[in-house]
C-alpha cells in the first residue's frame, strides 16, 4: 500500500493528479464528440496549430492561454473556410494549415533565447509544475464545457448522427459544429500546460475510444471515458514516480495502453459469446 500511496504524499504530485483528473474529465466530455464525429485529425491539428499564438504571446509578454485560444480558433476558422472550396477536402485543409501554423510557431519560438526549453514545455507539458491558479483555470474550463455540452446535447447528437434531421428540426447543425469546434479548442488550450499538445490528444481520444467498446449511449460513454481518463492520470503519475519517467508522457502512454487492453478484452468477450 505504501508503494501506491507514497507518491501522492508529495504536494507536487498530488496537485498534478488533481489537475490531470480535471483534464481527464473535460477531455471525456469533448473527446466523446471528437471520436463519434471522426474529428481526431482536427483535434490534433488544433493542438499543434496553437503554437504560433503561444509563441507570440510569450514573446510579447501576453497571456499564453489567450494566445493559444486565438490561434486554435483561427486554425478552426481556416479549416472551415478552405473546406467550403469544392477542390479541397477537409483533410487537405487541415493538413495545409497544420504544417503552416506549426512552421510559423517554430520560427517565432526559434528567436527565443530558451528555444529548446520553450518548445519542450509546449509539446510535453509539465504536470508536476501545476500551480493552484492552473487548477482554478481548469475547474472553470471544465464547468464551462460541461454546461455547454449539457445545454446543446440535442443539437450535438442530431448534428453528429443525422444532419438532415437536425436541419429539419431547426437545430442548426452548422452552428452545432461550430460550438463543438470551440469546445475542442477550449479543452486543448486549458489542458496543454498540464500534459502538452502532443499528449493532450491521448486523453482526448484514448479514453472515449475505449469507452465506445463497452457503452452504447453518449452519457455512458462520457462517464466511462471519465473513469478511464482519471485512472490513466493516477496510474501514469504512479509509474512516473517509480520509473522516473516524464509525467505527461506516462499519463498518455497509460491511456493508450488501457485502450488496447479494453479492445483486446472486448474482442475476447465477443468471440466467447459467439
Amino acid at each position: 500500500m505504501n508503494w501506491l500511496v507514497a507518491p501522492f504524499g508529495s504536494e507536487l504530485v498530488l496537485r498534478g493528479a488533481v489537475a490531470g483528473s480535471l483534464v481527464a474529465l473535460m477531455c471525456a466530455i469533448v473527446g466523446t464528440w471528437v471520436v463519434l464525429r471522426g474529428s481526431v485529425f482536427l483535434g490534433d491539428a488544433m493542438s499543434h496549430g496553437m503554437l504560433p499564438g503561444v509563441a507570440a504571446a510569450s514573446a510579447l509578454g501576453g497571456n499564453l492561454l489567450a494566445g493559444a485560444l486565438t490561434a486554435a480558433l483561427a486554425m478552426a476558422y481556416g479549416v472551415s473556410v478552405l473546406s467550403r472550396t469544392a477542390r479541397f477536402s477537409s483533410d487537405t485543409s487541415i493538413g495545409l494549415l497544420l504544417v503552416g501554423m506549426l512552421a510559423v510557431g517554430v520560427i517565432v519560438v526559434s528567436h527565443s533565447n530558451s528555444y529548446a526549453v520553450d518548445l519542450t514545455a509546449f509539446l510535453f507539458g509539465d504536470v508536476l509544475g501545476v500551480r493552484l491558479g492552473d487548477i482554478a483555470v481548469l475547474t472553470g474550463a471544465l464547468v464551462l464545457v460541461a454546461v455547454i455540452a449539457f445545454v446543446g446535447r440535442r443539437a450535438f447528437i442530431a448534428a453528429t448522427f443525422d444532419v438532415r434531421k437536425a436541419a429539419t428540426l431547426g437545430l442548426s447543425p452548422a452552428s452545432a459544429g461550430i460550438v463543438l469546434t470551440v469546445l475542442i479548442a477550449v479543452a486543448i488550450v486549458a489542458s496543454f500546460h498540464v500534459v502538452g499538445t502532443l499528449l493532450v490528444l491521448g486523453l482526448l481520444v484514448a479514453p472515449p475510444a475505449a469507452a465506445t467498446l463497452w457503452a452504447h449511449s453518449i452519457g455512458r460513454i462520457m462517464l466511462l471515458a471519465a473513469v478511464v481518463g482519471v485512472v490513466s492520470v493516477w496510474l501514469g503519475l504512479l509509474l512516473s514516480w517509480h520509473a522516473a519517467t516524464a509525467g505527461g508522457a506516462s499519463i498518455a502512454a497509460v491511456a493508450v495502453a488501457l485502450f488496447f487492453c479494453s479492445a483486446a478484452a472486448s474482442a475476447v468477450i465477443r468471440r466467447a459469446a459467439a
